[in-house]
């Protein structure tokens, strides 16, 4: 045949024949089948045949006359007029004879390999400029799922050759410079998977947004895929760290349930060959793979990138569309290629931060719209404009944000006007989140209620500068954007640590210049992620609402029960902390919150005592062992031992807070011992969060149950003062830098030097007060932990 190729073929050789996305899966199959990863198998109708057709037609003079027509390409509505002309050339000539010929014994011959009469083909555009690094963008052409017949698949051949000539692919090629009429099209003709009785969706072999290299990212939606990347749904979503995994382990460090009341199966005639239906309550309310799954899947995707690293000759992380067959319950890689966002941009000496300067967090957070998944890092402002359709956008201007329920293919003429992007629907690897990436703005997507609650006109602000949720904001705000360069920043005699609470934002914070975490609070995790008080997860039949009952269990939707979920969450999140920083230590703290902020938890009232100071009341090492607390205690045990084994973070080490007595560490550490995590066993340190005067005074006898301290300042400045430090009326006389405090932190240091352990500070002073911690380095301080936003300007103010 002159032009048909096989995929097994073919090789990353064979771009300017057949295209970057055929040539990917010719690579696939010939070098990682091998390996066990599954591509189904297919053909492509060569670039040639593209040429052959136009010529056979006699219609490139004409379309290379209607494309001078368009002079300037901001006019869009000449845009449309000369792609709709263009394509309209293309699907209406005819099929040359031969290559017609070449195509139908092609599919026949595909037929017979599958042992069925009209096999179910999806029919994807491979441009011969596509996927690659220099000119990549998603959803350039369009693809045809569910094709059988032979006049169908020739349709829709036709169709996908003139999908070359989409509005947003013209307007690619102009701004990158490329000739329309040098880049030719290859046509994919593979076998479907069916996905439509299962779940298909896309991965990343990187944290999207950061760029963090060492995890796989996957969103998963039940259906065929093209509902995950046309962004119709919310999808689940899954992160697994990659080294751990390598090692055996199972370091699945996120599973976010989705929301997926829809999904693409195949239709009921050729005309129609996919439709959307609604997904049954079963489905809805479960993950779409399994464990087990999500790691095999994980697994292929680390051994495609490695692969393709291996022929480029560096870092190559991958985009990559997956699906599961609803009938041989496997798992199927139906297309790769590379994601060049962070591959072309990275450079681990320089970091670029965002943040707003003229508001705070309380003047923000009043001023807040509505949330979202942040996509990027990046703040921007601008006028709302507001539209449902494409058909409703009238006179959309450069910089403003567009606001609407999803965005597909034809949306990207408009979105690279815009300044931003929010979306109603869609996950991190949605068109809108994409295309986002490829323009260098911010987006939000998944907000549900954007195109609600945002007037069409108002002034706002995106801001994905905050972690893993985005914010819009009424109003527009001053930015500033921070460019450092790392290879320039002093550095201290001492270890440098850094505090961090929030899962989702320790892959940005571990590109700064630190030696690891030195405090990771699990009360974030607990309030924002589990949302419940710990007990009712422990013991939920003491709940007597059945409303509060029914919200709790929705909470939990996706788990065998309430336990479960929590346990699993708690350790995904301080499994997330623990990969970002992997192999550098994490120090891990019990949950400390007073019971106070334990009883403002989902069900708390159901399990909290109200105490007249709770500051100095049931807390830190007190509750672990009560009868009120300690079937929870058991479950943060069962979580943390799931992080070190099951996920196999042994770099993550536990800190025990507020120790009033040599008794309760004695008593903790009993029960600690019980569930299996074991001072000494498989490298667990265990450190007291020194922090009570009776720490210090006591400090030979506390040192013998430690592996090290670290100096809570705030409680310890509180008691040795006398101070609450809530209130208000005693604001000016809570000072870590007063002499009381100084001494008493000078005497734990020594002791814990006298003792060999190792001696570090997490609390707020240094972070506050560099002279603290240049008064903590000359007492011999072993590490000092400080917020994220004061590292860089900690080591400019002390460093050498």
């Amino acid at each position: 045949m002159n032009y048909i190729k096989w995929f097994d073929t073919l090789t990353m050789n064979d771009v300017s024949l057949v295209g970057g996305k055929n040539a990917s899966l010719g690579e696939m199959i010939k070098q990682l089948s091998k390996k066990g990863i599954r591509i189904p198998y297919g053909f492509a109708v060569t670039a040639e045949a593209y040429w052959h057709f136009l010529n056979q037609n006699n219609i490139l003079p004409t379309m290379q006359k209607s494309m001078t027509q368009l002079t300037d390409r901001n006019d869009l509505a000449m845009l449309k007029k000369v792609g709709s002309e263009i394509r309209a050339l293309i699907t209406t000539a005819t099929m040359p004879h031969d290559l017609a010929l070449e195509i139908e014994q092609a599919y026949k011959n595909l037929c017979a390999m599958y042992e069925q009469q009209e096999v179910d083909v999806a029919v994807r555009s491979s441009a011969t400029a596509e996927d690659l690094p220099e000119a990549s963008f998603a959803g350039q052409q369009d693809t045809f799922l569910n094709i059988q017949g032979v006049e169908e698949l020739l349709g829709a051949c036709k169709k996908s050759m003139a999908s070359l000539f989409t509005d947003r692919a013209i307007i690619y090629r102009l701004e990158k410079g490329f000739d329309h009429f040098k880049i030719g099209l290859s046509v994919g003709v593979q076998k479907m998977v069916r996905a439509d009785i299962a779940s298909a969706g896309v991965a990343f072999t990187l944290e999207t947004e950061s760029g963090f290299k060492d995890m796989v990212m996957i969103n998963a939606s039940w259906g065929l895929g093209e509902a995950v990347v046309k962004g119709m749904i919310n999808p689940d979503e899954f992160c697994i760290h990659k080294t751990t995994l390598q090692k055996g382990f199972k370091p699945i460090i996120k599973k976010r349930l989705g929301d997926k009341p829809l999904k693409l199966i195949y239709g009921q005639d050729k005309q129609n060959p996919v439709q959307e239906v609604t997904v049954g309550n079963e489905h809805y309310v479960s993950f779409s793979l399994t464990d087990d799954e999500i790691l095999e899947l994980a697994r292929y995707c680390m051994i495609i990138e490695d692969h393709y690293s291996a022929i480029n000759n560096k870092w190559m992380p991958m985009d990559i569309e997956w699906a599961k067959d609803g009938l041989d319950k496997k798992l199927y890689i139906v297309q790769a290629r590379p994601e060049t966002i962070h591959a072309s941009q990275y450079d681990p000496n320089v970091l670029l931060t965002y943040r707003i300067s003229n508001a705070s967090v309380d003047e923000l957070a009043k001023k807040t719209i509505i949330t979202g998944q942040s996509i990027g890092e990046r703040i921007a402002k601008g006028n709302a404009k507001v539209a449902q359709n494409i058909a409703d956008i009238t006179a959309f201007k450069e910089g403003d944000i567009l606001v609407t329920s999803m965005t597909d293919p034809d949306w990207v003429p408009i979105m690279k006007k815009a300044a931003a992007i929010i979306t109603d629907r869609g996950g991190r690897t949605s068109h809108a989140a994409i295309v986002s990436r490829e323009l260098g703005i911010p987006a939000i997507v998944g907000s549900e209620r954007a195109t609600a609650l945002i007037a069409d006109g108002t002034s706002i602000t995106v801001d994905c500068s905050r972690g893993a949720t985005g914010y819009v904001y009424e109003g527009a705000f001053a930015i500033e954007t921070i460019k450092t360069d790392l290879k320039k920043i002093p550095q201290v005699s001492v270890e440098l640590m850094v505090n961090i609470a929030d899962p989702d934002q320790a892959f940005r914070v571990s590109f700064l210049p630190v030696d690891g975490v030195g405090l990771a609070r699990t009360e974030f995790i607990i309030s924002n992620l589990i949302k419940m008080h710990p007990m009712a997860a422990a013991d939920p039949e003491k709940i007597t609402d059945p409303d509060l009952l029914r919200d709790l269990h929705k909470i939990g939707l996706g788990y065998a029960d309430l336990k479960t979920f929590f346990v699993d969450t708690l350790a995904q999140g301080i499994g997330s902390i623990a990969a970002a920083f992997y192999p550098r230590p994490v120090i891990v703290r019990f949950s400390d919150f007073k019971s106070n902020e334990y009883r403002n938890l989902l069900a708390g009232k159901y399990f909290e005592p109200e105490e007249e100071n709770p500051m100095l009341g049931l807390r830190g090492a007190s509750r672990y062992y009560s009868k009120l607390y300690e079937p929870a205690f058991l479950l943060e045990c069962a979580a943390l031992k799931k992080a070190r084994e099951e996920m196999g973070f042994t770099n993550i080490k536990i800190m025990i807070p507020f120790i009033r007595t040599v008794q309760e560490a004695q008593k903790v550490i009993g029960i600690m011992n019980k569930q299996g995590l074991i001072a000494g066993q498989q490298g667990l340190g265990l450190y007291m969060m020194c922090e009570i005067p009776s720490n210090v005074v006591l400090i030979d006898e506390f040192c013998k149950y430690f592996d090290g301290i670290s100096i809570g300042s705030n409680d310890l400045t509180q008691l040795a003062l006398g101070v609450d430090r809530d209130s208000e009326l005693l604001a000016p006389l809570f000072d870590e830098r007063d002499l009381a405090v100084k001494k008493m932190m000078k005497e734990a240091i020594e002791g814990a030097n006298r003792n060999k352990i190792h001696s570090g500070i997490c609390g707020q002073a240094p972070s506050d007060y560099p002279e603290i911690g240049e008064f903590l380095i000359k007492a011999g301080i072993g590490s000092i932990s400080l917020n994220p936003d004061v590292v860089l300007t900690f080591l400019t103010t002390l460093g050498k």
